[in-house]
């Protein structure tokens, strides 16, 4: 997987403003499950916000940081109690930030 410019990740932040997150992470804290969910959702997005509720144990950074790696994934952004995750879809037909992504390189 190639690295994203900085200008690609500008790009990237500024359209996630308008998303919401698709998904919470709780008390559970990362499951097998969960992981997949989110690589399901973000093969068909291509960019997704997910929230770590208070009463999870682990740490924004940590969890992006590892669904990243679980799926392959770039970790765009963590603010606050979201992260913003970013991965070309492997179907044509949902690859349309990733169009956007690569005319900016």
């Amino acid at each position: 997987m190639e690295k994203l410019s900085k200008t690609q990740v500008k790009y990237l932040r500024k359209i996630s403003h308008s998303h919401k997150p698709i998904f919470q992470l709780g008390k559970l804290g990362l499951t097998d499950v969960f992981i997949k969910q989110v690589d399901e959702a973000i093969e068909k997005r291509e960019l997704i916000k997910f929230n770590i509720l208070q009463n999870s144990s682990e740490t924004i950074e940590e969890a992006a940081a590892q669904i990243a790696e679980a799926i392959d994934a770039y970790v765009i952004q963590t603010v606050g109690n979201t992260a913003i995750l970013y991965r070309e879809s492997s179907r044509e037909k949902f690859q349309k930030i990733s169009l956007d992504v690569s005319n900016i390189a």
